[in-house]
């Protein structure tokens, strides 16, 4: 099961990469949703696949009980998610500001003083 998750993980890696190396200001923010979320599966990966009891510390305990979830991959999930929502939201914001103002979807500058040479 995890070779399969870090093959899946791979996968989203390639994907988003080369998402993020077109043209489209568009593919540009899907790649990295796709990056996010390959991060998302890498430390979910890294955390191990455990069946465990709650890391819940008893009151007259300082660590929590032997044989307990390890909640630090947890929370660094949790901090990806929140990080690559606002990037995606940031990213979503740039991508509309640029499709309202050039009329266009693509983020190369080339193109725009090529097309101005046409007209």
């Amino acid at each position: 099961m995890l070779a399969i998750l870090a093959i899946t993980a791979g996968g989203l890696f390639g994907v988003g990469t080369y998402l993020l190396l077109t043209r489209s200001a568009v593919r540009l923010v899907l790649g990295l949703v796709l990056l996010s979320h390959a991060a998302l599966l890498s430390i979910f990966v890294a955390g191990g696949l455990v069946r465990a009891n709650p890391p819940l510390v008893p009151d007259d305990a300082v660590a929590p009980p032997p044989g307990a979830a390890d909640a630090v991959p947890q929370a660094l999930m949790l901090t990806a998610i929140v990080i690559s929502f606002a990037i995606t939201a940031f990213a979503a914001v740039l991508v509309q500001q640029l499709v309202q103002d050039a009329g266009r979807d693509e983020s190369d500058p080339s193109t725009a003083a090529d097309a101005e040479d046409r007209i």
